[in-house]
């Protein structure tokens, strides 16, 4: 791999290293919060409204940059005395925000790692976030599979968006499913096909009704052990005892009789 570099001078974000080659979804939402001005709505809502992600996804990818610590939520009190959360999002893990000219100073936080001589510096940015859209912990709980399969809906049919509540709430039902051998896109397929053209209620609910109702699919017969075939029973020609051969003849015992005496009759002889 070689670079092509280009020294821009306008419209470019700062980002570090190890903010930038982490894996997963949540570099790609961290790189798109970093190149938002300051003040920018990133609620939830907002965030699906710009990426092909649900919800779900991009409620877990911003809980993974908090417990990493590029991202704070604070509840804040205007000078109109309204309580907001307003969310940081720090270059470094530990940085410092800088005071919001519109809001009250912010308490001292930990010293910024020093970087070194002549790197660039790039502020906190701070962005509003509605207190409703913070994502819950029970999340965190739910079976990845069923969640992923649920968040993927959405791609299908955009009416099947989903909360992070209902998504805790079916993926028992979903985890079922996988556990019966449905492979997702079969699942996918069942809980998408004919749907009506107007919703009634929430998609959660008709979701609710399929995962309930559907039968799931009746497991594979088990495999047939491999055991000898069963010889017939005949009589014996000698002394008429039944017993298991494959041709008609003679029991074992008789077959030893006749064999010892033909044994004595040529030592005889």
């Amino acid at each position: 791999m070689i670079h092509v570099r280009i020294r821009l001078t306008a419209d470019f974000t700062v980002v570090a290293n190890a903010l930038a080659q982490r894996r997963g979804s949540a570099v790609t939402v961290a790189v798109y919060i970093l190149s938002l001005p300051s003040g920018t709505p990133v609620s939830i809502a907002a965030l699906c409204a710009h990426f092909t992600e649900g919800e779900i996804l991009i409620s877990r990818a911003l809980r993974e940059l908090e417990a990493a610590g590029y991202l704070e939520r604070r509840r804040e009190r205007t000078p109109s005395g309204q309580i907001r959360t307003r969310t940081y999002f720090y270059d470094v893990p530990g940085g410092t925000p800088e005071p919001d000219p519109d809001g009250p100073p912010e308490p001292p936080g930990p010293p910024r790692p020093r970087k070194p001589s002549g790197a660039g510096q790039t502020p906190a940015v701070s962005v509003s976030v509605a207190a409703r859209e913070e994502p819950s912990a029970a999340l965190a709980d739910a079976d990845p599979e069923a969640v992923a399969v649920l968040a993927a809906l959405r791609q299908v049919d955009p009416r099947l968006v989903l909360s992070e509540r209902e998504a805790v709430r079916l993926a028992p039902a979903v985890t079922a499913w996988l556990a019966a051998g449905v492979a997702p896109g079969q699942i996918t397929r069942t809980l998408t096909a004919g749907l009506p053209d107007r919703f009634l209620s929430r998609p959660a609910g008709i979701l609710a009704f399929r995962l309930r109702e559907t039968p799931l699919p009746a497991p594979p017969p088990p495999e047939p052990l491999d055991r000898p075939a069963v010889l017939p029973l005949r009589t014996c020609d000698g002394c008429d005892r039944a017993f298991r051969a494959p041709h008609p003849g003679h029991c074992r015992d008789c077959r030893e009789r006749r064999t010892g005496d033909l044994l004595r009759a040529r030592a005889a002889g």
